[in-house]
């Protein structure tokens, strides 16, 4: 927008919070934050705050709801060329103020980076609630994240780190997905962010999937239903509303079967309708009977469920036939990031918003130029494409979450409870013990597992991640710590070259055991070459596919592991399952394919040794 929208035509103010409540049911008493709940229902509750809430906002405002932003810093009060270039304002609170958005979402990589400890962004979250509710609109945010669990992790140490949906899998229990969803939802309201994109819904039905892989739960439709649910259940139903957050079922109709990043094309989905029935939509359905507060869209094209070539974010007969009328989904819908290039290549990003409004969306996630994004939407209802009714219809539903999961009644974290609870030893210690059950022993040729007595001289090489904020140590690093001063840790990267691999060839043949780390062999011969040079030496080597575990389809190996991410709490189960502390329980949630033939099965789903 070219100027900060007007100002509510009846603002309240946060002291005026308690007389909305009662119009509503609901009392505030004078303790700071708490709700006593009268015999409404919290639906009703919510639904009679809202239309209140509504009725006071401009059109401007009310736009000003519909959209999440993503903002440069870790301080509301903090200057950031980032915010200057986007926005035309110098800190995130400024952003907050000026376009009265509905939220915000926190990053942790070099660009957005608004994470540096728990209690920063305790103080972060609060800092922009105090600017939201400071705007004309007066209204609090929805603060939200992707914080999935392995790869997909926005906030690391010192917060609790948690195994990869696909890790989850392989330990095949409803309750520990449940209750590793209920931790990661209690650390995440202590720092003030109320609304998470997970659990990822999409069945990884194809191994050569480049963005989905080990965040989805399996390849089988109904192992990820059962923990879809559960994880559902995990964020919002264990505790209070104002201790727990929203979830964001993703991706919608279905991400599992694209062979494209929807980050840098469009992918399109073959399936027919009946296929997709069958395997892409049980984990929505079980997202939506566990009650899932949103569904997130997928950029993704399925021509058997709409043959015009829009992306199903833009999808009239997705979003609204399927998800609204015969799934009968009255949740919010938010869009997949906007700054995605599969949701730009058909359509200007004027044009995007608008169209993800008459397809049934209510949130817009990251627009690439927010003045752009919110001017489409006005000129759409101004010029009559839209009617202020269809706005109000999303309006409603976000005004409504932001009532039902606490956000009203309790805007503000305590930081210093933020520090007491995120990263606790009793989460720590439980998130360990659940993913010590998720390590899988694929092959086991020689019986070189379990490694008993002194291993002698242990190198660990292979795979270590790119270097970047919010991760704080390299696997490679993180398992030789936890295999302890026996282990030498010399990481290769992702793609090593000739050097590199005759040093490790060089290490190797001075070790007495050789354990490799390997992620995505499929694209990466400079790995390949590793581990078939290392194998070459005679050194026993114990082969580990820490991301997706297809890596065995590569390169043929005596010894596999798969761990399905490379966490430090996942290297720590690593190390107790190859020397025998723990028995390896993880089996397959998904099939590994020989290479690239989909049809020649080197191992089935379900499968794992033990001892």
């Amino acid at each position: 927008m070219t100027t900060p929208p007007a100002r509510s035509r009846r603002p309240y103010a946060a002291a005026s919070l308690a007389g909305l409540l009662a119009l509503t049911g609901v009392s505030a008493p004078a303790t700071a934050g708490a709700v006593t709940e009268q015999p409404a229902t919290v639906a009703q509750q919510a639904r009679g705050w809202a239309e209140h809430a509504l009725r006071g906002l401009t059109l401007e405002q009310k736009v000003g709801q519909l959209f999440v932003a993503d903002v440069w810093g870790k301080s509301a009060d903090e200057a950031h060329p980032g915010n200057q270039r986007k926005y035309g304002v110098d800190t995130p609170a400024e952003v907050v103020r000026r376009y009265q958005v509905g939220g915000v979402i926190y990053f942790n990589h070099s660009g957005t980076d608004n994470v540096d400890d728990p209690v920063q962004v305790a103080r972060l979250s609060n800092g922009l609630q105090r600017a939201a509710l400071g705007s004309g609109s007066r209204l609090p945010l929805i603060v939200s994240i992707d914080q999935e669990g392995g790869r997909v992790t926005r906030i690391a140490d010192p917060a609790t780190e948690y195994p990869s949906a696909m890790a989850l899998g392989a330990g095949r229990s409803a309750d520990d997905a449940r209750t590793a969803a209920a931790i990661n939802g209690a650390e995440l309201r202590a720092m003030g962010i109320s609304q998470n994109f997970a659990p990822v819904a999409d069945v990884n039905s194809n191994p050569l999937n480049p963005i989905i892989g080990s965040r989805s739960f399996s390849a089988d439709p109904a192992l990820a239903s059962e923990l879809v649910a559960a994880q559902v259940h995990g964020l919002q139903d264990s505790g209070p509303r104002t201790r727990t957050v929203s979830a964001a079922a993703k991706h919608f109709p279905g991400h599992g079967d694209a062979a494209t990043d929807s980050h840098t094309g469009l992918p399109v989905i073959d399936r027919t309708e009946a296929e997709w029935r069958e395997t892409d939509l049980p984990p929505f359905r079980a997202a939506i009977d566990a009650g899932a507060d949103v569904i997130m869209t997928a950029h993704i094209t399925v021509p058997s469920l709409d043959a015009s070539g829009d992306p199903a974010t833009l999808s009239e007969p997705i979003m609204t036939g399927l998800l609204r009328e015969e799934l009968g989904y009255d949740g919010v819908v938010v869009t997949d990031s906007l700054q995605m290039q599969g949701v730009r290549e058909m359509h200007s990003d004027a044009e995007i918003p608008v169209l993800a409004l008459e397809a049934g969306v209510d949130q817009m996630l990251m627009p690439p130029d927010l003045d752009v994004a919110m001017n489409g939407v006005l000129d759409a209802v101004r010029g009559g494409r839209l009617t202020e009714e269809r706005i109000d219809e999303s309006v409603r539903r976000i005004l409504e979450l932001k009532f039902k999961r606490g956000i009203v009644a309790k805007p503000l974290v305590n930081t210093r409870a933020a520090e007491r609870t995120v990263g606790s030893p009793g989460h720590l210690a439980e998130i360990q013990r659940i993913t010590d059950r998720t390590p899988t022993v694929l092959a086991n040729d020689t019986g070189l597992l379990p490694i008993t007595g002194d291993p002698g001289r242990v190198l660990v090489t292979g795979w270590n991640r790119p270097s970047y904020p919010g991760y704080p140590a390299e696997p490679v690093d993180a398992l030789a710590a936890e295999i302890g001063p026996a282990a030498t840790a010399l990481p290769t990267g992702g793609s090593p070259g000739t050097a590199e691999i005759e040093r490790a060839v060089a290490e190797a043949g001075k070790a007495d055991l050789v354990i490799t780390l390997t992620n995505n062999l499929r694209s990466s011969q400079g790995q390949r070459e590793l581990l078939e040079s290392l194998l070459a030496i005679g050194t026993p080597v114990v082969a580990v596919s820490v991301q997706e575990p297809y890596d065995p389809g590569y390169v043929d190996a005596p010894t596999w592991v798969a761990t399905y991410d490379w966490r430090s709490v996942t290297m720590a189960s690593l190390a107790k399952v190859l020397f025998g502390e723990v028995s390896p329980r993880g089996t397959l949630p998904v099939q590994v394919p020989a290479g690239d033939d989909p049809d020649t099965v080197l191992f089935p789903f379900g499968h794992g040794l033990s001892w």
